[in-house]
This record gives C-alpha cells, structure tokens and sequence, in this order.
C-alpha cells in the first residue's frame, strides 16, 4: 500500500471531530470557517496521467484551503486487493474527508457505506461509485462524452466508413456510459460500419494489442474510438506500425501526451475528461460541507472537444494550471 503525504502544514489536526460533526449538518445555513482538516484521496494507480491531474488538482485546493492531503493510490494499478485495504486503513486513521473513486463499485460499496455510518464524510468524485449517501458527486457525463466523440469521428468520415471501438472496463459506470454514447451516435449514421467493439480496459498496451489483432481480421479500418486517451495511443501506435496511420482514431480524456498527439496528428480529436478540474472542485466541495456550507449534491464538469485547433490549453503541466471554482459550474447554489 502506498501513501503519500502532501508537504501541506496541518494547521490544528484537533479540530478533526469537530469537522466530522459538522459533515453531520452539512445542509446547515451558517459556515464554519476552519481549516486544517485532513484529507484521504483516492486515486486508481500511478501509470495513468489522468489521476496525476486529479491529484494535482486535490493538492492545490486543499494547500488554499489549509488542508493537509493523504493520497491513497495502489502500488498495481486498479489493485482491488489493495483498494480495499486502503479503505480499511482509512477506517481506523478516520481523516476529516474522503475523496473516493471506485475500482470495483459492487466490492468496495459495503466498505464505503460502513465508513459513513461511522461518521466519516466521503465525496464521490472522477467515477461514480454506488448507492452510498456521499456528501455530493463531482464528475463528468460519460453517456455525453462518448455521444459526442462518437459524431465528431463519424462526421469527420463524412458520415460513412467502417469503425472500431475500444471499450473500457465492463461492468464500470465509467466504461459502460461511454459505450452506451458510442452506440447511440452509431444510430444516427446509418453509413456507419461497426466492425467490432471489444474491451482494451483504459490501457495502453491493451488498446495496442486488441488493435493489432483488429488490424489482421479487418483490410479496411476507417476510424477508431476508445474510451481513454491510453487505450487510443496503443492503437495509433499498432494502426502505425502496420502501416496505417492514416486511420482516424478519437478518444476521451485529455491528458498531455495524448494532446499532444492531437498537435501532431496522431489522434483526431479528444472528448475531454479532465481530472485535475474534478480534483479541484472535488476538493473544494467536501470541505466546504465539513465547514458546514450548503453544497450542492452533484457537480458535473462540462468536457469540451479537443482538436487541433484548440489543444493549446490542454497542454499546460496539471502544476502551472489554476484551479476553476465549483461555482462556476453551478447555475444555483
């Protein structure tokens, strides 16, 4: 198990039970003003940038906050083995706030809901994780993004041409939203050709073979759409190897690296996904509820189509970007 702990001053850890009781009343109208609380935040693993942007996005606002950050990240990626024993470790250090993501909703759920009945104030952000009463959501539309990155590619074909995709990991919210917006654009262009959909599980070297195997069953691949940046640079990676890099292929995410394959032609274009903005606001929401501020229970991030038109701001390191406020994607609050 791997924990890293931000360099963030802990300012007055006695105020712990004081914060968890305020998380108690978190509809209360009047704010509490503390700080200093302490913060467990989740992330899947350490090999995909997007959860470096989550977790740079958590740091900041908890360093302007006065916060101190415990970050929680498997040392195997999306280890449930140890997902789990980083939940029980959280049981029995009780930090004032939690930042869950999932890496097995259905397993980790009971867990999540035993350390809220035993007082512990958990916001569920980046993938939603279950029927659990979490302080609020804070993430983004997969159904929206996979729509919308879906009609991008198909449009960009000139609504014809025979298609792949990518999946992510069955049986995820995350994975199964984006399929459901892939099919449902598919519906809309009748020119469209699907010549098969199969799981590359968010990975890059996954995405590379499934893509490989993809390029030997079919001789005329026109576009691709994965689910993750990650599984998107894989196959341009085998689509150039074989010769066909001239295949458009979409993804969903935004990470640097895959924006800057957008600059340079290697991917089409990109449904934005961006973690360090969820890490931000994520943060920013559960401990404005621990203070005793009304919080909304659900923020959703619009995500943005990244091209090679627009990609500039895609590509500034998550540690030189500024946080957005929760506000600012809020009508009413």
């Amino acid at each position: 198990m791997t924990i890293r702990t931000a360099q963030n001053t802990v300012k007055n850890a006695g105020r712990s039970l004081a914060a968890i009781g305020a998380a108690v009343c978190w509809l209360a109208a009047s704010p509490a003003f503390a700080d200093g609380e302490v913060i467990a935040a989740f992330t899947k693993n350490q090999v995909d940038p997007h959860f470096e942007g989550v977790r740079a996005g958590v740091e900041q606002v908890a360093k302007k906050m006065g916060a101190t950050v415990r970050q929680y990240v498997p040392t195997k990626p999306n280890n449930i083995t140890e997902g789990m024993s980083q939940l029980e470790d959280v049981g029995v250090t009780k930090p004032n706030l939690v930042l869950f993501m999932p890496i097995d909703p259905k397993a980790q759920l009971p867990t999540i809901k035993r350390l809220i009945e035993a007082g512990t104030p958990v916001v569920n952000y980046n993938d939603k994780a279950g029927d659990a009463p979490y302080l609020a959501f804070v993430g983004e539309d997969d159904y929206k993004l996979g729509y919308d990155i879906a009609k991008t590619l198909f449009d960009h074909l000139g609504g014809k041409g025979n298609v792949v995709i990518l999946e992510g990991i069955k049986g995820s919210n995350t994975g199964d939203e984006r399929k459901r917006g892939f099919d449902a654009a598919l519906k809309e262009y009748p020119n469209i050709k699907l010549l098969a959909s199969q799981p590359a599980n968010f990975q890059r070297l996954l995405g590379l073979q499934v893509m490989e195997n993809l390029i030997q069953q079919f001789s005329t691949i026109d576009g691709v759409i994965a689910a993750a940046d990650a599984s998107a640079l894989g196959a341009a990676e085998a689509l150039k190897s074989a010769g066909r890099g001239n295949v458009a292929v979409v993804s969903i995410n935004g990470v640097p690296e895959a924006v800057e394959a957008v600059k340079n032609g290697g991917l089409l274009a990109i449904a934005e996904f961006n973690g360090f903005k969820i890490g931000c606001v994520a943060t920013e929401i559960g401990l404005k509820a621990i203070r005793g501020e009304t919080v909304p229970k659900q923020v959703v991030i619009p995500g943005a189509i990244i091209t090679k038109a627009n990609h500039a701001e895609w590509l500034v390191p998550y540690q030189r970007r500024t946080c957005p406020t929760a506000a600012s994607y809020v009508a009413k609050w």
